[in-house]
C-alpha cells in the first residue's frame, strides 16, 4: 500500500488528485469544528458523554459523522442522510420497475438515480435535523440557548438550516472528490471521520496504561494485537473470492473462429460489504434509543424494563440476535444483488456454460447452491466482526472505542482506494500496440 502511494505521488496528475482529496478532507474536518448557533456545547457534551453507549442509534450516527454528531456542529448529520438514502434507493431499485429501468440505462440512468438519491437525502436530513433539535431541546438535555417566545421559532429555523446545510455540504464535498480526486467521495469522508477518532482511542489506551494497574498493563498490548489481527482477517476476507470456471463454445463465422476460451466468474465472499451490519445495527438500536424518550420504571419491573434489559449492549441476547440479524440481512441483500436465473440466461445467450453442468435450470441451481454457501461464509464473517467487540468488552471489561464495524469500513475504503490508484497508474503506464 505504501509503495502504491509512493508510485502514485510520482505521477503529476495523480499527485494533483491526491492533494485535492486531502484539501477536501481538511475542509470537511474544519467544518466539523464549526458550532451551530443557539446551542449550548457544554450541555451537549455532558449529555452525550452519559448517553453515548454502544448499540444506540446516536452512537451509530456519531460513528458516521466522525464524532461531529456528539458535538452538534454544523456537520453533525454528515454522510448519514446520504448513506440512508442510498440504501433506500438501492432497495427500491429491485422493487419498483421504473427505478430498475433507470439502473439499466447506463450513465444517464445512474445520473438520474443519483439525483433522486440526493433529493431523498435532503428529505432525510430535514427530518433528522428536526428530530435532533427536538432531542436537544428536551428537558433531559436542555441545550438550547433561547427557548421562549419568537426566539424559540427563530432558533429552531437557524439550527435546522445549519444541520441541513451541513449535510448537503458534505454531499457536495463528496461529489468533488469523486469527480476530481481519488476514490468514492462519500466513502473517503466516512473514512476520514472514523480515522479522526483513532488518536483519541489510542490516547485513552495510553491513559489506561498510565494508571499503573497490572490489568491494564496486560490488556492494552492485547488490544493492540487484536486490532492488528482483526485488520489482517478483514483484508483476507475482503480479497477472498470463489472463481467459477466458464467455458465458451467455439463458433465459426466466415473464415474466423470465435469463442473456445476458458475464463471464470469471480464471486466475492464478502459481497455485501458493511450494509448488513448497518441494517442490523439500526434495528437493534431502536429499544435503547426509545429509552432516551420513554424512561423505564424505577422499580425495574414490567415488560418494558425487561425489553430494555434484553436489548442492552452487554446482554447475551443482544449479541445472539445481532448475529442472526446480520446473517439474515446478508442473505436478503445478496438475493437482490445476484439473480442465478439471469446469470444462467446470460451465459446461454453468449454460448458459455459451466463445465459438467447443463445450460438452463441446472446452471441456475448450481449458481444458487454456490451463492448460498458463499453468502453463509460472508455472513458469519460479518457477524464475527460485529459481535467481537461485545464479547471482548464483556470478558475484559474494557469498551473498545473503534469497533469491528469501524475497522471494516476503514479497511474496505483503504483497499478500494489502493485499487483505484493502481488501475489509474496501469492505464498511464500501459504500452500501446504502436510502441
Amino acid at each position: 500500500m505504501i509503495e502504491t502511494f509512493r508510485n502514485a505521488w510520482k505521477v503529476p496528475e495523480l499527485r494533483r488528485k491526491l492533494l485535492f482529496t486531502l484539501f477536501i478532507i481538511i475542509i470537511y474536518r474544519v467544518g466539523g469544528a464549526v458550532p451551530v448557533p443557539y446551542l449550548n456545547s457544554e450541555a451537549i457534551a455532558s449529555w452525550f458523554s452519559t448517553n453515548n453507549e454502544s448499540g444506540n442509534f446516536f452512537s451509530y450516527l456519531n460513528v458516521l459523522s466522525g464524532g461531529n454528531f456528539g458535538k452538534a456542529t454544523i456537520l453533525a448529520l454528515s454522510v448519514g442522510p446520504y448513506i440512508n438514502a442510498q440504501i433506500i434507493i438501492q432497495l427500491l431499485t429491485y422493487a419498483l420497475p421504473p427505478l430498475e429501468r433507470l439502473s439499466k440505462e447506463g450513465p444517464e440512468g445512474r445520473k438520474k438515480l443519483n439525483k433522486i438519491t440526493k433529493w431523498l437525502a435532503l428529505a432525510i436530513s430535514i427530518f433528522q435535523g428536526w428530530a435532533y433539535y427536538r432531542t436537544l431541546g428536551s428537558s433531559s438535555v436542555n441545550a438550547l440557548v433561547y427557548y421562549e417566545g419568537w426566539q424559540k421559532w427563530f432558533s429552531e429555523v437557524v439550527i435546522l438550516i445549519c444541520f441541513v446545510a451541513g449535510s448537503m455540504l458534505t454531499i457536495w464535498l463528496g461529489d468533488q472528490i469523486s469527480e476530481k480526486g481519488i476514490g468514492n467521495g462519500i466513502s473517503m469522508l466516512l473514512f476520514a471521520g472514523i480515522i479522526a477518532r483513532g488518536p483519541a482511542a489510542v490516547w485513552n489506551l495510553i491513559l489506561m496504561m498510565k494508571t499503573g494497574e497490572a490489568k491494564y498493563m496486560i490488556l492494552v498490548p492485547i488490544i493492540l494485537v487484536v486490532f492488528v489481527l482483526m485488520i489482517a482477517f478483514i483484508i483476507f476476507m475482503n480479497e477472498s473470492e470463489r472463481r467459477i470456471p466458464i467455458q465458451y463454445a467455439k463458433r465459426v463465422v466466415g473464415r474466423k473462429q470465435y469463442g473456445g476460451q476458458n475464463t471464470f466468474i469471480p464471486i466475492k465472499v464478502c459481497m455485501s460489504g458493511v450494509l448488513p451490519i448497518i441494517f442490523a445495527m439500526a434495528f437493534m438500536s431502536l429499544p435503547s434509543t426509545l429509552e432516551m424518550f420513554i424512561k423505564p420504571r424505577e422499580d425495574g419491573t414490567g415488560f418494558y424494563n425487561k425489553l430494555l434489559e434484553w436489548f442492552s449492549y452487554t446482554h447475551p441476547f443482544y449479541a445472539c440476535l445481532y448475529f442472526l440479524l446480520i446473517i439474515g440481512f446478508n442473505y436478503f441483500y445478496v438475493s437482490m444483488q445476484y439473480n442465478p436465473v439471469e446469470i444462467a440466461n446470460n451465459l446461454r445467450q453468449s454460448n458459455g456454460g459451466v463445465p459438467g453442468i447443463r445450460p438452463g435450470k441446472p446452471t441456475s441451481d448450481y449458481f444458487s447452491r454456490i451463492l448460498s454457501k458463499i453468502t453463509l461464509v460472508g455472513a458469519i464473517f460479518l457477524g464475527i466482526i460485529a459481535i467481537f467487540p461485545i464479547i471482548f468488552g464483556k470478558i475484559s471489561g474494557v469498551n473498545i472505542a473503534m469497533g469491528g464495524t469501524s475497522i471494516l469500513i476503514v479497511v474496505s475504503v483503504a483497499l478500494e482506494t489502493v485499487r483505484t490508484m493502481e488501475s489509474q497508474m496501469m492505464m498511464r503506464h500501459h504500452r500501446g500496440f504502436l510502441e
